[in-house]
């Protein structure tokens, strides 16, 4: 019996509930607004579920995951965090449709680009991928919502992201209330959708995690190059696509790409928006490690499951710290350092990682 519930008598055939029809668990994943989620061993696993658009992430997609990694930040239960996805595709960028397969097919739907294999190009990568992520899932709006829609026009189910091209952002109709666009409209949703998606990732107090399975493009390249580490399949791409639809990084791109390879690479990257292969990303610093796509999941546990071993406080200042270097002076960076030792020592962690020293044993944190 399980616990917690009461031992009844049958009431007989007749007065007998009906059967309880829970979904199947593949309903119940695709139920779940296009992401799973578990926590296991101290690790959130958060995994965008839709690969038949290549995981291009809708507004409802970038809400939820928002919400899980505030989550994260808050449970002492949780103390590291994978973000990955199913499917060929790790996020093809910002899904304009947001969420609606069978929104409507825009006129300027770019059929996707194939290359060997016939997988879908950069620009395969999804729309989302262009004006995409340049509208950011917010761009789900319904300003966003009109023309910009892709159509699985794509080529296979499972290479296809829709291309949402830049029809997204001229199109004259807002998506609020079918209003005429005015000036603001667009820079409020970026700053309300793909800005806020980004910074919860840098913000979080956990380490994350970033397994990117397949292409990444638009905003879910910078997804990726958010995360405190990167894992990457051997088959993982990186695309700014956002300059072959004639539009400027969102999602903070110009802002975490100068920090991550400098800004004369920031640039190339941006300015000819070439696909990066995993093996190129990794000699540039954008991806620690490049694993056979058998051993992706396995080598992010590994990872993740070492660091939720670890004194997860001290992890999360270490972060501030980190993230917070390049944009600050020496003297309010040793002021800023100076204050997380003092904080991390007032810790139980602390004093166990002393305690271990001492003592000549392995320490056991537990993250408080």
């Amino acid at each position: 019996m399980s616990e917690g519930r009461r031992a009844v008598a049958d009431p007989g055939p007749d007065h007998r509930p009906a059967p309880d029809h829970r979904p199947a668990p593949d309903e119940e994943r695709r139920a779940a607004r296009g992401v799973l989620h578990r926590t296991e061993n101290g690790v959130s696993w958060i995994t965008l579920d839709r690969p038949e658009v290549m995981n291009a992430v809708s507004r409802e997609q970038r809400e939820r995951i928002i919400a899980l990694l505030t989550d994260a930040s808050a449970d002492p239960a949780v103390r590291a965090v994978v973000i990955t996805a199913t499917g060929e595709g790790f996020c093809a960028g910002a899904d304009l449709r947001g969420g609606r397969p069978e929104a409507s097919a825009s006129a300027d739907h770019t059929s996707a680009d194939h290359t060997s294999g016939g997988h879908t190009s950069a620009d395969h990568t999804s729309a989302s991928h262009t004006s995409a992520s340049h509208t950011s899932a917010d761009h789900t709006s319904a300003s966003h919502t009109s023309a910009s829609h892709t159509s699985a026009d794509h080529t296979s189910a499972s290479h296809t992201s829709a291309d949402h091209t830049s029809a997204s952002h001229t199109s004259d109709a807002s998506a609020a209330g079918g209003r005429e666009r005015v000036p603001g409209d667009v820079a409020r949703m970026i700053r309300l959708g793909a800005q806020p998606f980004i910074a919860a990732v840098l913000d979080c107090e956990k380490p994350v995690i970033a397994a990117v399975n397949g292409t990444a493009a638009g905003i879910g390249a910078h997804l990726a190059f958010a995360c405190d580490l990167v894992l990457a399949s051997e088959s993982a791409r990186f695309i700014e696509v956002f300059v072959r639809r004639g539009l400027v990084p969102d999602g903070g791109g110009a802002y975490l790409l100068p920090r991550l390879v400098g800004p004369q690479r920031a640039k190339e990257l941006m300015f000819f928006g070439d696909a990066l292969s995993a093996a190129d990303a990794e000699r540039m610093g954008l991806v620690n490690r490049v694993v056979a796509a058998d051993d992706l999941e396995k080598t992010a546990r590994a990872w993740a499951e070492r660091l939720a071993q670890g004194p997860t406080r001290a992890l999360a200042l270490t972060k501030h710290l980190v993230n917070a270097s390049l944009d600050t002076d020496r003297a309010s960076a040793f002021a800023a350092e100076a204050s997380a030792v003092e904080i991390a020592m007032t810790t139980r962690d602390a004093n166990e990682g002393v305690a271990s020293f001492v003592e000549r044993r392995t320490p056991e944190y537990r993250g408080r």
